[in-house]
């Protein structure tokens, strides 16, 4: 055969016989598979969560790593049950810049609401901004699960204006009231550590309040508060969230010859003060509330200088219950950080998904219903809502945990006995060395 012939004509050959192998029906029919409802319910209308934060900062950042850890979680398991169908939870990303500026927060929840058609939202951290954008999810009765924001007002209007508000509740932090009492019950603890190591007869304060409305009524009872606990108040000072310098403040601590530092800083400012302060050696111990302080990268921000820096925690890395160090260790395996306070959104989500099962529903009115009944055992303890829909704090509830640099690592240092609770791990709070020095 003519070469120029062959090629095509076997080229004709091979089709007609694949065509053929095709088309012949096979010797056994397969049965028909009846597909389990998991595959069906997988492919469920997705639940849409909306994460709003300041995500060019460390919150934020938090909030939306503590979210997609639970929505890896819900999704492994076939996603959430909704009546007969098991639906995934999808996230949208919105960044509300709002330590920087209330209007752009308001205007990323009504975004993600209006553009986006978020079922729920779950974030928040800076209570000036918070406000706001708890207004715009009233409006249009979109749960807003808060893990952020301190101020009782929040809750407060839940009480005040139950139709409109009670699509609020707030999982993290404990509200600026309850901060407080955990806070005073921590200083308590290193007064007397400090008054039995270093015989001193009568601990004098510095009280130093980031420039921000949270604080305020913390602050308000610290001024009356700390006399009735026997010490002495030096003097307020209130530096900027965004200060990147507060050696003037520090200075001016140690020249009024402060033993302790009660401190309550939840911005950038957080990474400025544990710096200067070790680098001054200000011959004061830190007690109180230093959100920066909460993540790993702590250490390397403040070039070592935040050993013995001293704060509240939500997440500790001990064992509040059986729950607390998977979670802490999960979340440093898949992060490389430890989650700080506005990872709650972790624990929002489950509540979420929880409440959303029982209701059979996402309708707003059905599952706020079932949010009301919460009582769960999450990382940070066991999580019951008050009316108001703020979280309750306590022995039998949410504790916090208070957190000390030590060696480079992040230590829990209370609670130690208080109400009978000292968590398997914690360790005795540890005086930094110049302060010993100076004081003995």
């Amino acid at each position: 055969m003519n070469k120029k012939y062959f090629i095509p004509i076997l080229v004709m050959v091979m089709f007609l016989f694949m065509f053929a192998a095709g088309c012949a029906p096979d010797e056994e029919p397969a049965e028909p598979v009846d597909e389990p409802e998991e595959v069906e319910a997988v492919d469920g209308e997705p639940i849409k969560i909306g994460v709003v934060g300041p995500m060019d900062f460390i919150q934020g950042e938090h909030h939306w790593f503590g979210a997609q850890l639970a929505q890896e979680e819900i999704n492994e398991r076939g996603g959430v049950m909704v009546g007969e169908q098991q639906r995934p939870i999808e996230l949208i990303q919105a960044d509300t810049n709002e330590i920087l500026s209330v209007e752009d927060a308001i205007s990323a929840v009504e975004r993600v609401i209006t553009r986006d058609g978020v079922d729920f939202i779950v974030g928040g951290f800076r209570t000036e901004s918070v406000l706001g954008m708890q207004d715009v999810a009233m409006d249009y009765q979109t749960i807003f699960m808060g893990c952020g924001a301190i101020h009782p007002e929040l809750c407060n209007r839940v009480a005040e204006d139950y139709d409109r508000y009670k699509y609020w509740f707030r999982v993290t932090p404990l509200n600026s009231y309850n901060v407080g009492e955990a806070s005073f019950h921590q200083l308590e603890n290193v007064a007397e550590i400090m008054l039995e190591d270093l015989g001193i007869e009568e601990l004098r304060v510095a009280l130093l309040f980031e420039m921000i409305v949270g604080w305020d009524p913390i602050l308000e009872e610290a001024q009356d508060r700390l006399p009735e606990m026997g010490m002495e108040i030096v003097g307020t000072w209130r530096p900027s969230q965004m200060a990147d310098d507060v050696r003037s403040e520090l200075t001016a601590i140690e020249n009024a010859e402060a033993h302790l530092i009660f401190s309550f800083l939840s911005g950038p400012v957080g990474v400025a003060f544990g710096r200067q302060w070790g680098e001054m050696e200000v011959p004061a111990a830190v007690v109180g509330v230093n959100v920066e302080a909460q993540k790993a990268g702590y250490w390397e921000a403040t070039a070592g200088h935040g050993e013995y820096d001293n704060t509240l925690n939500f997440y500790g890395g001990v064992e509040i219950n059986e729950l607390s160090l998977p979670f802490w260790e999960r979340f440093q395996e898949r992060f490389g950080e430890h989650p700080i306070y506005n990872a709650g959104t972790y624990e929002a989500i489950l509540i979420l998904a929880e409440a959303i099962e029982r209701a059979g529903t996402i309708d707003p009115d059905a599952v706020v219903d079932e949010l009301e009944q919460t009582d769960m055992e999450l990382p940070q303890g066991r999580v019951v809502f008050t009316e108001d829909h703020d979280i309750s704090w306590g022995p039998d509830y949410s504790t916090t945990v208070g957190s000390q640099w030590l060696d480079g690592e992040l230590k829990v240092v209370w609670p130690w006995g208080w109400e009978g609770i000292t968590y398997d791990g914690t360790v005795r709070y540890r005086i930094p060395p110049w302060v010993v020095e100076k004081w003995q």
